[in-house]
């Protein structure tokens, strides 16, 4: 495994394991209780700083320096599918951003919860599918497409950001 599939591995693992405790936690009906646990609190901000930097940073390096060497290769259908997933997941992001936010600081009302709860699963479906996708096909096609001195240099640009 390359540098670059290594990253992106690791943090496929990291998000996975996240997006288990979100899902468990705003699956859960809401209860006033709930709504004022510190601990959901500190996993909505986790969550809100995944939406907001991690999965960014990983959306932004895949479709800069990873996609247009794939369709550089020939491969610009798994390139394009991705970048579309890519969107969509944006898209949900920008919904329950507010709401997780609000989660996070202890003001979200039971019907934000539920909207919440809605577009966070989404997410979560989106998002494990999405890491499945990249696990089973983009990062066998980078090990193979990305020579030694490539990877090194994607990886130091990719840790520097």
């Amino acid at each position: 495994m390359g540098q670059v599939t290594h990253a992106l591995d690791d943090e496929h693992r990291a998000s996975l394991a996240l997006l288990a405790r979100v899902e468990d936690v705003f699956a859960r009906p809401p209860s006033q209780r709930a709504m004022l646990d510190p601990d959901v609190a500190r996993l909505a901000a986790t969550f809100c700083r995944h939406m907001e930097g991690e999965m960014v940073r990983h959306f932004d390096f895949e479709e800069r320096a990873l996609f247009p060497k794939m369709i550089d290769a020939g491969d610009s259908g798994m390139a394009e599918l991705l970048t579309e997933e890519h969107d969509a997941i944006r898209a949900v992001a920008a919904e329950i951003l507010p709401l997780a936010r609000a989660a996070a600081n202890g003001t979200l009302d039971a019907a934000g919860w539920r909207m919440l709860q809605r577009g966070s699963l989404e997410m979560v479906e989106r998002l494990v599918s999405h890491i499945q996708k990249e696990t089973m096909a983009l990062l066998p096609l980078l090990d193979n497409l990305l020579d030694d001195e490539t990877d090194r240099e994607l990886a130091f640009a990719y840790a520097a950001t």
